[in-house]
């Protein structure tokens, strides 16, 4: 599935960059050369023109790709030498086939450039960068952390354990006064939710217009990546509070995901262009993840899941039920708006090229037998976690998306 992604004038700019870089295959460089430079001057002479392109225009899309096994450069790091990857370690929780390790992601008609771990704590050098979002994110920064750390010397480098009821973590990388940062907030906005280690509450309940709680964590971050999708989809209704959850008084009303979330979206983009530091800060927001508890989406059994699977899905443009186009329309046009008010969020669509990998989710590996029926360990497909990922795995192909961007901001 092709998206747009450079939504404003400004982006489009930045997109040259960024696609004169990621390393052409169809194109010389003089070609490469000649169409960035027609791109610049048909924008700069046409302001008015602003209708988001997307980048499969004659350059590049880095996000319609396929996946090629590579088991030279795959995997970026070994799990025995990361202590930061927690549940989503499956190796260590027991997983032997480790081939959902050794896939890359093969753009058509360019490659991504080398991950260089240096190259990007330069670029963070005396900078924060923070994932805000939730337990997905939290696997995406536990990855960069760990794609990371092996340059650094064990002395120079320092991790700030999460304190009950604390929602930040930190690496900090001494050398280069750069750290990686994640803050917990699954719903960007304030919720019963908040709590880091307490949050699996059967009503959930959120207050969609209330977000300084959270967003006082992260004003004056210079890299800021943000996730919000996974709990928007538990249920096709949630809670939404009116008032304080301390007010007697407070009042509240059932709404649809899809209502709420828009609702959610507003609030953070309004506290977004009033506080954000156009000049400083860059943001990102990570799209859809998806998930895979439908077997027959891809022509696998009926009331099968991921469990069990050690191939990625090889149709190009498949689309399962575990992606929602109505939201993502919602997130879209979040972020078009805040570009039309000089804001610019690069979304990393990474939604079609995670649809691909049925293979690469923590399944039963992510050491929870102690909490497991009788009923479920009989029958493992009926625990099987469909949502996250393993780790080395499918996160570290965001992060080198992201690792582009940063890199020819």
């Amino acid at each position: 599935m092709r998206r747009t992604i450079f939504p404003s004038l400004g982006a489009l700019l930045v997109s040259t960059v960024i696609l004169a870089t990621i390393y052409p295959r169809r194109y010389g460089e003089n070609q490469q050369s000649i169409l960035a430079e027609r791109r610049r001057e048909s924008l700069l002479s046409n302001p008015t023109n602003m209708a988001p392109p997307s980048m499969t225009t004659s350059l590049c899309d880095v996000f319609s790709g396929r996946w090629v096994f590579d088991n030279t450069s795959r995997p970026l790091y070994k799990e025995g030498q990361c202590k930061h990857m927690g549940t989503l370690a499956c190796g260590k929780q027991g997983r032997r086939d480790l081939k959902f390790q050794q896939w890359r992601w093969q753009p058509h008609g360019c490659d991504l450039p080398r991950f260089d771990a240096t190259a990007l704590l330069e670029r963070l050098r005396n900078k924060r960068l923070m994932f805000v979002g939730d337990s997905l994110n939290r696997g995406q920064w536990a990855s960069l952390v760990c794609m990371v750390e092996s340059s650094i010397p064990k002395k120079r480098r320092y991790l700030s354990n999460r304190r009950r009821g604390r929602p930040t973590i930190v690496f900090t990388a001494h050398d280069y006064n750069a750290t990686i940062e994640f803050y917990w907030a699954p719903l960007l906005v304030e919720s019963n939710c908040d709590d880091p280690v307490i949050h699996r509450v059967d009503n959930r309940i959120v207050r969609v217009q209330a977000i300084e709680k959270h967003a006082k964590h992260w004003s004056g971050v210079d890299i800021l990546v943000f996730d919000s999708y996974l709990w928007w989809r538990q249920g096709p209704k949630i809670k939404v509070s009116w008032g304080s959850f301390e007010s007697p008084d407070r009042k509240y009303e059932m709404m649809k995901m899809p209502r709420a979330y828009k609702m959610a979206l507003n609030t953070w983009s309004d506290w977004m262009q009033v506080h954000m530091d156009r000049s400083k800060t860059q943001v990102f927001f990570i799209g859809m993840s998806s998930t895979h508890e439908r077997a027959e989406d891809w022509g696998g059994i009926a009331g099968h899941n991921c469990f069990g699977e050690t191939e990625p899905i090889t149709k190009e443009g498949y689309w399962g039920s575990g992606s929602n186009r109505e939201m993502m329309r919602v997130l879209q046009k979040a972020l078009n708006k805040l570009s039309k008010r000089g804001l610019n969020v690069q979304m990393l669509n990474i939604t079609q090229l995670s649809e691909y990998r049925k293979d690469a989710h923590v399944s039963i590996y992510k050491g929870q037998a102690k909490n497991l029926t009788q009923h479920q360990i009989a029958n493992p497909a009926t625990y099987a976690d469909c949502f996250h990922w393993c780790l080395p795995g499918l996160p570290d192909v965001w992060n080198e998306l992201l690792y582009a961007y940063i890199l020819q901001n």
